[in-house]
C-alpha cells in the first residue's frame, strides 16, 4: 500500500509518520527545500512514540521517498493526503491537479480544519475532508466529511492504521471538534484581554480539571455523571437555565490588535519559553503516551482504539525491539522491575497469538535482574518456548539497546488442552529449526 502526502509541514509530516510506521510506503511532494529535514524531525518523534503505545510490534516500516514532481509522488497511490496551507485558492489548485493525477480508486483527503467538501470541490476536484489532530502519529481522531461512497472506504483504511474515523453527518464549517475548540479559544482570548486570567492560569484550569475528564469520557458522559442517579435529564434541569446567563462572550470576537498579541505572546514566552519546540513536543508526546496506555487498559476513549488495533496485529516469534514507554521509569530513572514482567507478558501474548485463541494463565514467574536499565531508548526481547514437562514455559531474555543483557523473565503457563498442546509443540519446534538455521533472533 502507498500513501502520497502533498505538503510536508507539521500535519503532513504527521500523516507520513502514521502511514509509514504502519507499513505503508510513503511519497512526499513538497517544494520546500527543508521538507526532508522537517519530515525527519517529525519521524524521529514518531518512531520513539507510536510503537510505545503498543504491546505488540507494528508492521515493518514502509519506504519513504521525496519527490519534486507531484505526478510521480501520487503514481500508484492508494491514499493521497493534501496538507497545504489553509487557503481555499491554493487548495483548489492542488486538489484539482491531484484529482487528475491520482489513480481513480485512490482516496483523496484534505487536512482542512475549516473548509467544507462542497467548497473544496467547487472547481471540479473529488476530495473528501480527512481532518486529523496534531500529533497525527499519536492522536487517533480523523473527521471525515463528504460523499458516503468515498468516506466509507476511507474509514476502513484509517482503522487499519490505528485511527478513529468520525464521519460527520452533514458538512458544516470547521466540522465538529474545531467548532468546540473555537468556543474555548475565543473565550480564553477574552479572559486574557480583560485581564481576568493569564495564559498560565487558563492552561491550569484545563489541565488540572475538566481536561482530564474530557480525555476519557468526553463532554456529555461527564455531565451525565454530574446529574447523579437521575442522569442527564436532572443535569439539564438543574444547570440548563444557566445557559441564558451572560457568562460568556462566545458570539463576540476580541480584536487581536498589536497590544493583545503582544500580551499573549509575552505571557506564553514566560510560561514555556525556557523549552524549545522540540522539547515541548517530546514532553507532550510522553504525556500522551502515558495517558493513552492507561486508557488502553480499560478500553476507554482513544485507548479502546489502540487496544482494538493492537489485537489485529499479527503475532511473531522473532526478537522484538520496542521503545521503552515513559511511564516505565522508577524514582531513579531506571525501568522498574515489574515492568520487565509486564514486557514479558506482552511478548508471550505476541509469541502465542498465532496458536492460542486467548492468553494462557500464568501459574508462576521467575525474574532475574542482571543490571539497571535507564528508562529511555529501546529494549529487545528474545523469547523461547519450551513444551517439555507438565506445563509449557516461555523464557524472555531482555537486552538494552546496545545488546547488553539486563533481565531474564520466565513465565510458567497453565497446562493446555491436548489440541493446544500440539500447536505449542509445533511452534516450539519451529523456533528450534530457526535456531539451527542460524537465526538467533528466536532466543
Amino acid at each position: 500500500m502507498k500513501a502520497a502526502i502533498v505538503g510536508g509541514g507539521v500535519i503532513g509530516g504527521g500523516w507520513a509518520a502514521r502511514f509509514l510506521l504502519n507499513g505503508w510506503d510513503v511519497a512526499i511532494a513538497d517544494p520546500d527545500p527543508e521538507a526532508e529535514r522537517k519530515i525527519g524531525e517529525v519521524l524521529a518523534n514518531a518512531r520513539r512514540s507510536l510503537p510505545a503505545l503498543y504491546d505488540r510490534a507494528l508492521p515493518h516500516e514502509g519506504r519513504l521517498s521525496f519527490h519534486a514532481d507531484m505526478a510521480e509522488a501520487v503514481s500508484d497511490a492508494d491514499w493521497v493526503q493534501e496538507s497545504v496551507p489553509e487557503r481555499l485558492d491554493l487548495k483548489h489548485a492542488v486538489l484539482g491537479k491531484l484529482s487528475d493525477l491520482a489513480p481513480k480508486p485512490a482516496v483523496i483527503g484534505s487536512s482542512t480544519s475549516g473548509f467544507k467538501p462542497s467548497e473544496l470541490n467547487e472547481k471540479g476536484a473529488r476530495a473528501i475532508v480527512a481532518h486529523p489532530f496534531n500529533p497525527v502519529y499519536l492522536l487517533p481522531l480523523v473527521e471525515l466529511v463528504g460523499d458516503a461512497a468515498l468516506t466509507g472506504p476511507a474509514a476502513e483504511i484509517l482503522r487499519g492504521i490505528g485511527m478513529f474515523p468520525l464521519t460527520v453527518r452533514q458538512e458544516i464549517d470547521a466540522h465538529i471538534a474545531d467548532r468546540l475548540l473555537e468556543a474555548v479559544w475565543r473565550e480564553s482570548l477574552w479572559l486574557v484581554r480583560d485581564e481576568i486570567a493569564t495564559t498560565v492560569e487558563i492552561d491550569e484550569a484545563i489541565r488540572m480539571g475538566f481536561g482530564i475528564r474530557w480525555a476519557q469520557m468526553g463532554l456529555f458522559e461527564t455531565y451525565r455523571i454530574a446529574g447523579g442517579e437521575a442522569g442527564m435529564a436532572h443535569f439539564l434541569a438543574q444547570f440548563g437555565p444557566a445557559l441564558a446567563w451572560p457568562w460568556t462572550k462566545l458570539m463576540d470576537v476580541p480584536d487581536l490588535d498589536d497590544a493583545l498579541v503582544a500580551k499573549i505572546a509575552a505571557q506564553s514566552d514566560a510560561q514555556s519559553g525556557h523549552m524549545s519546540i522540540r522539547q515541548l513536543e517530546r514532553l507532550r508526546d510522553d504525556n500522551v503516551i502515558s495517558l493513552l496506555r492507561a486508557l488502553k487498559r480499560n478500553g476507554s476513549g482513544a485507548g479502546g482504539v489502540i487496544r482494538d488495533h493492537e489485537a489485529a496485529l499479527p503475532g511473531q516469534h522473532g526478537a522484538w525491539t520496542r521503545p521503552i514507554p515513559p511511564d516505565w521509569a522508577d524514582g531513579g530513572g531506571n525501568v522498574a522491575g515489574f515492568r520487565f514482567v509486564e514486557a514479558a507478558e506482552a511478548a508471550t501474548a505476541r509469541l502465542l497469538a498465532a496458536v492460542a485463541p486467548a492468553d494462557l494463565p500464568v501459574t508462576d514467574m521467575r525474574l532475574r535482574l542482571l543490571r539497571p536499565l535507564t528508562a529511555a531508548g529501546s529494549l529487545t526481547i528474545r523469547s523461547s518456548l519450551a513444551t517439555r514437562g507438565a506445563a509449557p514455559r516461555v523464557t524472555h531474555r531482555i537486552e538494552a539497546g546496545d545488546g547488553a543483557p539486563v533481565a531474564v523473565v520466565t513465565l510458567f503457563l497453565a497446562p493446555p488442552d491436548p489440541d493446544l498442546a500440539a500447536r505449542l509443540e509445533t511452534l516450539a519446534a519451529a523456533q528450534e529449526e530457526d535456531l539451527l538455521a542460524g537465526d538467533d533472533d528466536v532466543i
